[in-house]
């Protein structure tokens, strides 16, 4: 009875701390929103930055307010920064949300959205665009780089996904494997065409976007990305149960009547498209999926149905400030957003190694 009890308390005094966690951070970003688009070359006051977003989000009429902001303020904050903010909203939530459930689908916390060779993919297809893609003929010339990209990176998933189904059951050991050779090989044919190309301007182009930017945010790319990871991230609210189940292993899973197999599948080609399209659209960002979900774990527990939520709020309000950092750290210039986030998430996940707090459940 007084196990029961305590149980109890626990259950509780967890859902509470979700619950007044996920209210902390939803102010946070409201907040961070605000600074964030106020920060930069030109210095914008921060109540203006506010009521020219209400104005312009909600339509209510601040004319006292708006009347004493330079008109240039309007320009920066409304056509620059805040697409940029939203798309770094979106990134650090999709980014997140792939990580956690690629996390819970291989059965390894060191798993991330790149870890399936994803990347690579993307990788291969920009240097095919930037090196040779110019040069061809008919409609296969005239798509983007960040088009040629995407189809790089969903090549890569499903030659993981069928390489992981050779011999009937997938894996988590083999869809591991399988990213692995994938990944060698897209790195190995990007650098293949790079060397053999000698096109030092396309050299340039391939590092700048290997390293990954938000610089390229504008409003008529927002709706495609965001109604993505938005789908992508409801979905996934709603799948804590199997999630959960599959931390507990393939005999619960059998015990409960859940085919695994098929939601690894499922999860793992969701997961692998959503990515595809963040970094055909950001280029390659790495360590957010692999650092929030471990860090969201060791705060609200290994609950995806508290987990999920609070990885989606926490991996937006870390990819805003990281792009903050990287676009004012340099005196008229930006950092590359990809070495940012390496390097306030190398030093964070050493941490939790020698913390050992990393694991599920933070174990």
């Amino acid at each position: 009875m007084i196990t029961s009890q305590r149980s109890m308390e626990r259950w509780i005094d967890k859902r509470y701390l979700s619950s007044t966690f996920i209210v902390i951070l939803l102010i946070v970003l409201a907040i961070s929103v605000v600074v964030s688009v106020s920060i930069g070359q030109v210095s914008i006051p921060y109540n203006q930055s506010f009521w020219i977003l209400v104005e312009h989000i909600t339509g209510l009429h601040t004319s006292h307010v708006i009347e004493d902001a330079d008109g240039m303020f309007l320009d920066v904050i409304w056509q620059i920064r805040f697409p940029r903010v939203l798309l770094a909203m979106v990134t650090g939530a999709g980014l997140a949300l792939c990580g956690t459930i690629m996390q819970a689908s291989v059965q390894n916390p060191l798993a991330d959205p790149f870890i399936l060779g994803i990347s690579s993919g993307a990788s291969l297809g920009a240097t095919f665009s930037i090196m040779l893609g110019f040069g061809v003929g008919g409609i296969l010339g005239e798509l983007s780089v960040a088009t040629w990209a995407f189809i790089g990176a969903l090549c890569a998933a499903l030659l993981v996904l069928s390489l992981a189904s050779i011999g009937g059951k997938t894996s988590s050991v083999k869809l591991i494997l399988a990213g692995t050779v994938i990944n060698a090989l897209c790195s190995a044919f990007s650098n293949f065409i790079i060397y053999f190309a000698k096109n030092a301007e396309g050299i340039r182009s391939i590092s700048f976007w290997t390293m990954g930017s938000l610089a390229s945010a504008e409003w008529e790319t927002l709706p495609f990305v965001t109604a993505v990871v938005l789908a992508a991230g409801l979905f996934f609210l709603f799948q804590f149960r199997v999630l959960n189940t599959m931390l507990m292993g393939e005999e619960t899973a059998v015990t409960l009547g859940i085919n695994l197999n098929y939601y690894r599948r499922l999860y793992m080609i969701i997961s692998s498209i959503i990515t595809g399209i963040l970094v055909s659209t950001c280029g390659i960002i790495g360590f957010v999926g692999l650092i929030v979900p471990h860090i969201v774990r060791s705060i609200v527990g290994s609950n995806h149905k508290r987990l999920v939520p609070v990885a989606l709020l926490f991996g937006s309000l870390f990819m805003i400030w990281a792009d903050v950092f990287a676009r004012t750290i340099i005196l008229n210039g930006e950092l590359p957003l990809g070495i940012v986030t390496s390097l306030l998430g190398a030093p964070v996940f050493m941490y939790m190694l020698i913390k050992k707090s990393y694991g599920f459940g933070g174990n």
